[in-house]
């Protein structure tokens, strides 16, 4: 939920700063932004979470840590490409990518009930998919329209 309010409170800034200094609305733009920050934000959670977000994988995944921290790491680099004109439309198709690649964390996790916050087993469970599924599909439409399209 909290990616989602950082999504779209950013999105919302940024479309009226950038209203008010270019006397235009940049939907593209600010949808750029504002994943770029919201990116930069779940990015911080694999490294204040580590020990949380390597629950989300199975046991037979090997070398969780440095995935968590790889992980970390692509999504700020697909921000930060997100914002350089240059780079925004491959930053955009990486992260579709990325957004899919991980969504089976997210379900393994909601299925087991991990609370990647606490780093225990009391989460939310099986009802936390009807809304992380969705939101996977938003960041992946938003990415698409905003960098990709």
């Amino acid at each position: 939920m909290k990616p989602l309010l950082v999504l779209l409170g950013t999105f919302i800034l940024s479309l009226l700063i950038i209203k008010f200094i270019r006397n235009e609305y940049a939907w593209a733009l600010a949808g750029r932004i504002s994943m770029a920050v919201m990116l930069f934000f779940t990015a911080s959670a694999h490294f204040a979470f580590s020990k949380g977000m390597e629950m989300m994988m199975p046991a037979a995944i090997p070398y969780k840590k440095f995935l968590v921290a790889f992980t970390g790491i692509l999504e700020i680099a697909g921000g930060i490409g997100l914002l350089l004109v240059s780079t925004q439309k491959m930053a955009g198709i990486c992260l579709i990518i990325f957004f899919l690649a991980v969504l089976p964390a997210n379900i393994y996790a909601s299925l087991h009930q991990v609370d990647y916050q606490k780093g225990s087993s009391d989460g939310n469970g099986p009802k936390y998919l009807w809304f992380r599924i969705p939101l996977q599909v938003l960041f992946i439409a938003w990415v698409y329209f905003s960098a990709v399209y």
